[in-house]
């Protein structure tokens, strides 16, 4: 008995191993893994180099940092240099911004700051002076973290023009010349139109050397 069964067996079996062969077969999930993971906020992102390419701007695209106690360098560029009506602006000193910063600070430096010193002190813009972007630290006098915590802030200094002068905050704010006060009051000006937060010497003591520009945050302030 045993053996007329196994050659029964034998027979069905190829039989049925033929229909497996071409039974399709359910699709493999596909493993969620960081890398192949696309954060929603990367579209938004990459509009965002692609308009700051279009002006003109030479940066660099830089990795996102964490670097804990709330600190971070989140989709952030390391600007170069910007774009002027005649030519390139130099930038001193100027760590990680975010890529919106970047794009606020390209505007004003062309529209705001190079076309007033051409209208008001008779010379284009040649570098932008700053005291740094990132720095993981809170508001003074406060348990906050400053927006330069998140490179969403620039402290800017100075202005040097083609013809040589050197304008800075700290020395000109009040200057004797008339048209330098209007040169620095019209950048602010600007600033204020374009920046979320925008603090100069006529808010504190603390701000007597520079203008802090700030993107981001709640309601607009200009002081």
């Amino acid at each position: 008995m045993v053996r007329p069964l196994a050659l029964a067996l034998a027979s069905v079996l190829p039989v049925l191993l033929t229909g497996c062969v071409g039974a399709p077969q359910p699709a493999p999930r596909p493993l969620r893994t960081a890398a192949s993971w696309t954060p929603p906020s990367a579209p938004e992102g990459r509009m965002c180099l692609t308009n700051l390419s279009q002006t003109y701007a030479s940066f660099t695209p830089l990795p996102d940092q964490y670097y804990g106690a709330g600190c971070s360098a989140v989709g952030a560029v390391k600007l170069a240099s910007l774009r002027s009506d005649a030519g390139m602006l130099q930038l001193s000193n100027l760590g990680p911004v975010t890529c919106p910063l970047a794009s606020t600070l390209s505007g004003w430096a062309r529209f705001g700051v190079d076309r007033a010193a051409q209208q008001i002190l008779g010379s284009p813009l040649v570098r932008i002076e700053t005291m740094g972007s990132y720095s993981c630290r809170n508001i003074a006098g406060t348990n906050r973290l400053s927006a330069h915590a998140s490179a969403n802030a620039v402290d800017v200094s100075g202005f040097v023009l083609a013809d040589g002068r050197r304008i800075t905050v700290l020395r000109d704010w009040n200057s004797d010349s008339p048209q330098v006060r209007a040169f620095l009051g019209t950048v602010r000006a600007s600033a204020c139109k374009r920046f979320g937060t925008v603090l100069s010497p006529q808010y504190n003591a603390a701000h007597r050397d520079h203008i802090h520009l700030e993107v981001g945050g709640g309601r607009p302030f200009c002081a």
